[in-house]
């Protein structure tokens, strides 16, 4: 019984840290959807290639699951030779 009380309050401890985790990633993952809408659609318009599907996923999964969503839109810039919008 003991150890079931420990490790509920371990996970009442936690779930505020992993709670800010989340929220840190998904404030970072739409920073990098809003510098890649601003700098590489507007390329798109101008006769440019069209976003790419992954690219879409990923400014989707930044609602629900942003750590997935951020590597594909860093790599995205990067390959851009843009700058990452500042982590935290």
């Amino acid at each position: 019984m003991t150890v079931l009380k420990i490790m509920l309050a371990s996970a009442v401890l936690l779930a505020p840290t992993v709670a800010s985790a989340q929220t840190a990633d998904a404030v970072y993952c739409k920073a990098l959807s809003e510098k890649y809408e601003s700098y590489l659609e507007t390329a798109g318009d101008k006769g440019g290639r069209a976003t790419p599907v992954d690219v879409v996923v990923a400014m989707d999964k930044c609602k629900s699951d942003p750590a997935s969503a951020i590597p594909v839109l860093e790599k995205q810039l990067k390959a851009a030779k843009l700058s990452l919008p500042p982590r935290g």
